[in-house]
């Protein structure tokens, strides 16, 4: 019968790469073991740690503080292509990308996510005007939430 190895440390320093950047989840695989921490978003500041059930295993339902489910499927939604923590200014001091009201063009730059230290520029997919932003500065997003309305 095979034995359960659970490395103490990498659990504890996934823990603190998800409090860090503000993630929910962090996995790493390596050969046949894998290692999952997943954050509860909740009042207490404490991760959740768990090890990952096999492929075949549901996958835990995280709630998304975002918009209203109907704006995941308005057709000028941008929507996250990545886990991470949304800015809307390049620094601090910088004015925004975008303002609400502004028109802007295919290309151009809306906000900046940021996931495993590396700041990806999330670009507007068409031209339009910016009709809501959804998120704001340091916001923790998912995958496929929508950011931007763009009409």
């Amino acid at each position: 019968m095979s034995r359960l190895l659970v490395d103490a440390d990498a659990i504890r320093a996934l823990a603190d790469i998800l409090t860090d950047t503000g993630l929910t989840e962090i996995e790493i695989a390596e050969k046949d073991s894998r290692i999952r921490v997943v954050r509860a978003v909740s009042t207490v500041a404490a991760p959740v740690q768990t090890i990952a059930a096999p492929a075949a295993a549901a996958p835990a339902v995280m709630p998304v503080a975002a918009a209203p489910a109907d704006l995941s499927k308005h057709p000028g939604a941008v929507k996250s292509p990545m886990v991470g923590v949304a800015y809307l200014t390049p620094d601090p001091s910088a004015p925004a990308f975008i303002t609400e009201g502004q028109t802007v063009t295919v290309g151009q730059t809306l906000l900046l996510i940021e996931a495993m230290k590396t700041f990806n520029q999330i670009k507007a997919t068409k031209a339009g005007t910016v009709k809501q932003i959804l998120v704001a500065s340091g916001d923790p997003v998912e995958f496929d939430q929508p950011l931007v309305i763009i009409e």
